[in-house]
């Protein structure tokens, strides 16, 4: 894509609204577009932080392994989110890696421009500061399901949060979504096992509160939000 095409995503995003022209100008000119294939590393643990990323197409998921190799998917990123935007410590590695979902489309911004526009635009800050005051909010509020919800209502609760963060309205009340991830990757997610999931899905598609195809098992179609 060109700097063209990129300041016009920037323009047309809630996101960046709040930035001058000249500060579009300084993302456009120094932004490099890049693409990576379904469960390819966007970047790793222990890698320098020098780049902040803005995902154009597709989903990411930000994971954190132990010295034990235990995994925690920490939080999934849909299209036109920001992402690696903790660069304000002191850390300046990366102590989560980055994998995509599904096949992605993203910029890569220098972190030293992505820094200068916070520091300078106080709206933007704000929204920064945002941004990660909700994805911690979100990790507070998995820690809560985990020890008062049941792992049936976790289930729902990653089916209802995708749909607000990522769904497709149509009609009335029925929401496509594309979570774009394996049985074992959601119950890494709500902290279940992989036949929990396989077992609520079916309930749930035999209810006719969803449906999906054994070929597209990632595409959901919810048939009400309001009763999921």
């Amino acid at each position: 894509m060109t700097s063209k095409s990129l300041k016009s995503i920037l323009k047309n995003s809630e996101q960046f609204v709040s930035l001058s022209n000249e500060e579009i100008d300084m993302i456009a000119n120094s932004a490099r577009y890049k693409q990576v294939k379904k469960k390819g590393k966007i970047f790793t643990e222990g890698k320098e932080k020098s780049k902040v990323y803005l995902l154009i197409d597709g989903s990411v998921k930000l994971v954190f392994r132990s010295p034990t190799d235990k995994t925690l998917i920490k939080c999934v990123v849909h299209r036109d989110s920001l992402f690696g935007v903790n660069v304000f410590t002191s850390e300046n590695k990366r102590n989560e890696t980055a994998e995509a979902i599904t096949d992605i489309s993203y910029y890569e911004i220098p972190t030293d421009v992505f820094k200068q526009l916070v520091i300078q635009n106080q709206h933007f800050a704000a929204h920064v500061l945002n941004l990660i005051v909700r994805r911690l909010h979100d990790l507070e509020e998995r820690l809560e399901n985990l020890v008062f919800k049941s792992a049936k209502d976790r289930i729902i609760h990653f089916i209802r949060r995708t749909a607000e963060k990522s769904g497709i309205r149509i009609g009335v009340d029925e929401c496509l979504i594309n979570h774009g991830m394996s049985h074992q990757e959601i119950a890494l997610f709500v902290d279940t096992s992989r036949q929990t999931v396989a077992r609520v899905f079916g309930e749930l598609k035999k209810d006719k509160v969803i449906h999906f195809t054994p070929r597209k098992p990632h595409k959901i179609l919810i048939r009400s939000v309001l009763a999921l």
